[in-house]
């Protein structure tokens, strides 16, 4: 009878297993397939498993494989040629697939703007992205959704805010003053091309190092190593997430990923035990104000009352390698982006040059000199307009949802292709592909076409820090240095995660003094 009840329940298992994989990979996307093809959103016809993966990668491979012939911001064709193609054969809202995740192309900044601000808590990152980044960042909050987004944010924010935020200049005065002194020594030794991005990622890391986890550079490199190659390795996750159950083969790419991820966990810990063992051995009594020690106190706060969030060291080291990923990451491409821009326009580099002398009169620049410093602001914009860090900004729908005249089903992703709307003559005018600051002049704008750090409630925590670090940095940098492009540079924009030059930037600095 035993056997019988044991037999029974493992059938019962099985049979749910088969019904759930059936459903996920097949029923549920034929559904969604045909409440959008009822509203009229169609698309290119997916394969089996595959969806359009195929499609995308051949068009991505054709559009990059040839380096740009000049210095020309009309990127969009080259790094969304899967948008350009679809878009012009389908209309402007039109439905793909990634594999088995249906998602839908989203460009119009009303609704934009209606889905990030309302539905934000019954939106967010996907089963197939969440899977895909696991072994990179884990379920931070740039992967958490629900409540478990919520109750992180709310533990982060502070470090990102008001005083706290301010309290980081000093720390971005003196590492870029480091940087710049690099630069000179190097300068006087009759060095005159850099790759500048090279010194930005450096400067950014050493920056997102001091003031979030009281390290340096020179402690987490082999962290900041790792999580770019975990970066390259993920980049190619979606396509191995097609076949049921890949992600748990034996092979080299998930042996390899998982080889990282361990190491870089390994690394974390050190670093997080170091700051226990302090509060241990009672050589200090918390755990520190900055994010890592805001992460520990509240860990330790939980472990004395019952509270329904759970914050445990693996969430913690997820959240470590978040911001030591997106806290230099993506201000490091502003960074090296903003610098090629200014290069290649003489004209606004002698205008910013001039606008910090007379702001900062000299002196390096503090809190109260960056809100005065509007046309360094202008240009840090139209860069992040001409090549925002992520080309696209998804949400996955967790319930149906009413937005504008669609309908859209549980289980559909909206991708919204920031780079598109970026670059769109509809939305800018006519110069759209033009580096032109002046247009963030006015403080008019159309809600919904400028969203690099996204918007509503799930925007980036960070953007104020970026920004100021930015500024800091810029402002610093063309004060000490003039520099122009070098005839070594190939402007090669690639996605990978993030929009990166292929080669790097090539400049020649020249010492102003």
């Amino acid at each position: 009878m035993a056997m019988v009840a044991i037999v029974v329940a493992v059938m019962v298992v099985m049979i749910r297993v088969v019904y759930n994989t059936v459903w996920f990979y097949w029923l549920n996307p034929r559904r969604i397939r045909k409440i959008m093809d009822q509203q009229g959103v169609r698309g290119p016809k997916p394969r089996l498993l595959l969806g359009n993966i195929l499609d995308m990668a051949a068009l991505i491979e054709k559009s990059t494989s040839n380096d740009m012939n000049s210095i020309n911001h009309d990127v969009v064709s080259r790094l969304l040629p899967h948008y350009s193609a679809w878009s012009k054969q389908y209309g402007k809202r039109f439905i793909y697939w990634n594999g088995i995740e249906p998602r839908m192309c989203l460009t119009e900044t009303d609704l934009i703007k209606e889905l990030l601000s309302k539905y934000s808590n019954i939106s967010g990152k996907s089963w197939q992205q969440q899977q895909g980044s696991k072994h990179f960042i884990g379920r931070g909050l740039l992967m958490a959704n629900g409540r478990d987004w919520y109750h992180q944010r709310h533990i982060i924010a502070p470090a990102f805010m008001g005083d706290k935020l301010k309290s980081y200049a000093g720390y971005m005065v003196e590492c870029t003053k480091k940087m710049l002194q690099t630069l000179e020594k190097e300068v006087d030794s009759g060095r005159t091309e850099f790759e500048i991005g090279e010194y930005m990622t450096r400067l950014t890391a050493d920056i997102i190092s001091r003031t979030e986890f009281d390290s340096s550079y020179e402690k987490g490199k082999q962290i900041f190593h790792l999580l770019t190659v975990l970066q390259h390795l993920c980049a190619q996750a979606s396509r191995r997430l097609c076949l049921p159950g890949s992600r748990f083969l034996p092979n080299k790419y998930n042996r390899e990923i998982k080889s990282l991820k361990s190491e870089v966990e390994r690394l974390l810990m050190e670093i997080i035990q170091s700051r226990k063992d302090c509060v241990e051995i009672g050589r200090s009594s918390s755990y520190g104000n900055d994010l890592l020690g805001m992460l520990l106190n509240e860990m330790q706060k939980q472990k004395r009352g019952n509270m329904g969030f759970s914050l445990n060291l693996q969430l913690i080291m997820d959240e470590c390698k978040t911001f030591f990923f997106a806290g230099h990451e993506t201000t490091a491409l502003l960074l090296t982006w903003t610098v090629m821009l200014l290069a290649s326009n003489p004209t606004w580099q002698d205008r910013i040059r001039a606008e910090v002398k007379e702001v900062c009169k000299g002196q390096h620049p503090t809190v109260d000199h960056l809100p005065k410093l509007t046309l360094l602001n202008m240009v840090i914009n139209e860069s992040l307009r001409l090549y925002p860090p992520a080309s696209v900004l998804p949400r996955m729908a967790f319930e149906d949802i009413k937005l504008g005249d669609l309908l859209i089903p549980k289980g559909l992703s909206i991708w919204i292709p920031v780079l598109a709307i970026h670059h769109s003559e509809e939305l800018w005018g006519k110069d759209v592909n033009e580096f032109n600051p002046e247009r963030f002049a006015s403080k008019s704008y159309i809600p919904g076409r400028f969203i690099p750090f996204a918007s509503g409630p799930r925007n980036c925590i960070g953007q104020g820090f970026a920004i100021m670090e930015a500024k800091t940095i810029l402002a610093m940098l063309i004060s000490k240095f003039s520099f122009t492009i070098s005839d070594t540079y190939r402007h090669a924009p690639v996605v990978v995660l993030t929009i990166k030059p292929k080669y790097g930037v090539q400049v020649c600095l020249r010492p102003l003094n």
